[in-house]
């Protein structure tokens, strides 16, 4: 079993830290009687013994500070201590009594020395720090988890939080152009052009199936979100005919490229809503990749009225394309990112999006 699968299993990390704690104690004692002499004969059985009476004791304790966790401090360090101590007195006598019945030559010794109550009363002081430091322990390492558990749950809850900000920011114009898709289909139907509208209505299938395929919190390649993007303006095409141009310019390298999936398609829904709709004579959107130095830049321009650079603000009103992207790429990129708007020459919006250069690792 690896250490974060034991770290995970309390009951499993309970059981391992008491058999290597106490039997971390009985070896260390054992070594300490090696360096004032030999020890008695049947040494060895008496060690494992008396640590397992230990380790019993600290079991009880274990049930009481259970009992006792949701005290107020003051409380809880005296129970601490009182328990300690009472239980470090049980183990003395413990000891004191299968010592002496496990060598009776040693009894016979004590018997005759005036101080032995001073060494039991010495003695089970040790013994009531060893049950002390096992106290502090366990309230230490009990602590210790319980916190990682709380920020645990306060990770997957702002992770959780974090995933439903980004599915709502890809979403939320799917209604707007479901309506305007759908608009223009039910034209089509008036129009009796059922063939164009069977169209239509297979490339938005295609398109939607692609949307509810791909979770926001995955990224994908620059070449996979020109695809979707291309099934969306094969649904806009119909719309607007010989009215919209496209101009795609992405680098081979820069296509291998990964982002965030469908950060593009609100831009130039952004585009089509105000530079072509509104134009007479339609006019062009273009979308281009290509790789800086540890940055992949991306950009969609069109040749519409532009925008209020100090608003930024599209001159017929709207824009929640543009707030929708800015703060996608904050959620996930925050400062590593940016998002700059520019005229497009002689008129016309760019926007280019600068976000870390990330490739798939099985690519």
């Amino acid at each position: 079993m690896n250490m974060n699968a034991i770290l995970k299993d309390k009951r499993s990390l309970f059981w391992t830290l008491q058999f290597v704690g106490w039997s971390g104690w009985a070896m260390s004692f054992y070594l300490g009687v090696i360096m004032w002499g030999s020890p008695p004969d049947n040494y060895l059985w008496y060690l494992p013994l008396i640590a397992t009476i230990g380790m019993a004791l600290s079991l009880i304790l274990r049930g009481i500070y259970r009992y006792m966790w949701e005290m107020d401090l003051p409380r809880r360090i005296v129970a601490i201590a009182a328990g300690s101590y009472g239980a470090g007195l049980v183990w003395m006598a413990c000891r004191g009594t299968i010592f002496y019945n496990m060598f009776p030559a040693q009894r016979k010794i004590t018997e005759r020395d005036s101080m032995s109550f001073l060494s039991y009363f010495d003695g089970a002081i040790s013994a009531f720090w060893v049950m002390l430091v096992w106290s502090a322990l366990y309230f230490g390492i009990k602590n210790y988890l319980q916190a990682q558990e709380d920020r645990e749950r306060s990770l997957k809850a702002i992770s959780m939080a974090h995933e439903a900000q980004l599915k709502m920011l890809q979403y939320q114009l799917n209604p707007h152009f479901l309506f305007n898709t759908l608009n223009a289909i039910s034209t089509l139907v008036l129009d009796k052009n059922n063939e164009l509208a069977n169209i239509m209505v297979t490339r938005l299938s295609r398109f939607l199936r692609y949307t509810l395929d791909n979770d926001p919190m995955q990224k994908v390649t620059v070449a996979e979100e020109v695809t979707a993007l291309q099934l969306y303006l094969d649904i806009e095409k119909v719309r607007f005919d010989d009215r919209l141009e496209l101009r795609f310019d992405i680098q081979d390298e820069a296509s291998r490229a990964l982002m965030p999936s469908l950060l593009l398609q609100p831009l130039v829904e952004n585009s089509i809503k105000y530079a072509i709709a509104h134009a007479i004579n339609g006019g062009y959107i273009s979308v281009s990749a290509s790789i800086e130095p540890d940055t992949l830049v991306l950009q969609v321009a069109d040749d519409g009225p532009g925008i209020d650079l100090s608003r930024e603000i599209p001159s017929n009103g709207g824009g929640v394309g543009l707030s929708n992207c800015r703060e996608r790429l904050n959620e996930i990129y925050n400062e590593r990112q940016s998002f700059r708007l520019s005229t497009t020459d002689p008129h016309g919006l760019t926007i280019t999006i600068r976000i870390p250069l990330e490739y798939s690792k099985e690519g």
